[in-house]
């Protein structure tokens, strides 16, 4: 793998599953990152055991609370981040908290919609729109010229328009809006923040063996993070808006 090296790096939804991997593949990384902001709903040890005993064993590990349906909760874990990087900013930003709920097109409903829609499209939104000062803050210290930092919005490829051509293997609609809006919000975050240096991206993570994609998903944990961050190593100004996949392949919306 290219060389990765990153100062700070934020990753939401770390208790378990995509987001827990991510924090222990940059952990590992031969150069990790000064600071690593792990962020979860809750922050009882029931909820959040593990990425907790993480961060005793690793002084650059920070476990922070936060909802991302929350727009008090997460001003607050951007203080707190603001704190600890002393005026260095936040290089990379991936918005990777996200729900789902088992749904069909019969009984799909107003409560499903609005809960995974909040979760899944508004709350990376809302995260960016608040961690964007720092982003800015970090790309204009950069000495990399381009795109130097970096928003990553984890979506699915369940949320490729073009690529629905049946719902046999699965339905669940609220979950299949919420990431295609969401790939909207990163085209538009392209196109508005390219100016200060942030490249914004969807990423497709792939079928993977959590809570949510299931035993059987045929990727593990370990497999698809150290692809995805094998694949961030290496994006570049021509990535910037489109919807890559964690073996690199571009999906269409």
């Amino acid at each position: 793998m290219k060389e990765f090296n990153v100062r700070s790096v934020l990753v939401t939804g770390s208790n378990r599953g995509i987001g827990l991997g991510l924090v222990k593949r940059f952990l590992e990384l031969p150069s990790p990152p000064e600071w690593i902001f792990a962020t979860t709903r809750e922050l009882d040890e029931s909820q959040s055991k593990e990425v907790i005993e993480l961060a005793l064993k690793h002084s650059n590990l920070v476990v922070l609370q936060m909802d991302v349906t929350d727009p008090n909760s997460i001003k607050a874990a951007a203080q707190r981040v603001e704190e600890h990087v002393q005026g260095h900013g936040l290089n990379l930003l991936i918005n990777n908290a996200g729900i789902t709920q088992v749904t069909t097109m019969e009984n799909e409903n107003v409560e499903t919609m609005a809960i995974v829609y909040l979760t899944n499209t508004v709350g990376p939104l809302m995260v960016s729109q608040e961690f964007l000062p720092l982003l800015k803050k970090a790309a204009q210290q950069s000495a990399q010229t381009g795109l130097s930092c970096s928003i990553v919005n984890m979506s699915s490829m369940a949320g490729s328009i073009a690529l629905v051509t049946s719902l046999e293997f699965l339905q669940e609609p609220s979950y299949r809006c919420s990431k295609a809006a969401l790939n909207m919000v990163s085209k538009c975050q392209s196109l508005e923040y390219k100016d200060y240096g942030i490249l914004c991206t969807s990423i497709h993570p792939g079928w993977v063996k959590t809570r949510m994609g299931t035993e059987k998903a045929p990727q593990t944990v370990e497999q698809t993070t150290q692809a995805i961050l094998k694949m961030l190593s290496t994006l570049y100004e021509k990535e910037n808006g489109s919807f890559v996949g964690w073996d690199g392949q571009i999906y269409p919306w």
